[in-house]
């Protein structure tokens, strides 16, 4: 079959990611803990997670062919 399931799940990862950093860069002063926004980390690490998916998943399907 060639569903890979690398492709939705970084494909969210990487919208869910875009989203939540442009929220914490925007509010900034509101998610605050600690000193740390938040937002902005959590948002850079689910796009770094989901560049890394789609990345995997270019790459797999290129191995296949």
């Amino acid at each position: 079959m060639g569903l890979d399931i690398r492709w939705p799940i970084g494909l969210m990862f990487t919208l869910i990611g875009a989203l939540l950093t442009g929220y914490g860069l925007l509010k900034s002063d509101v998610s605050m803990s600690l000193g740390i926004n938040i937002n902005l980390v959590w948002g850079v690490v689910l796009l770094v997670f989901g560049a890394a998916m789609v990345i995997g998943a270019m790459r797999g399907g290129a191995a296949k062919k």
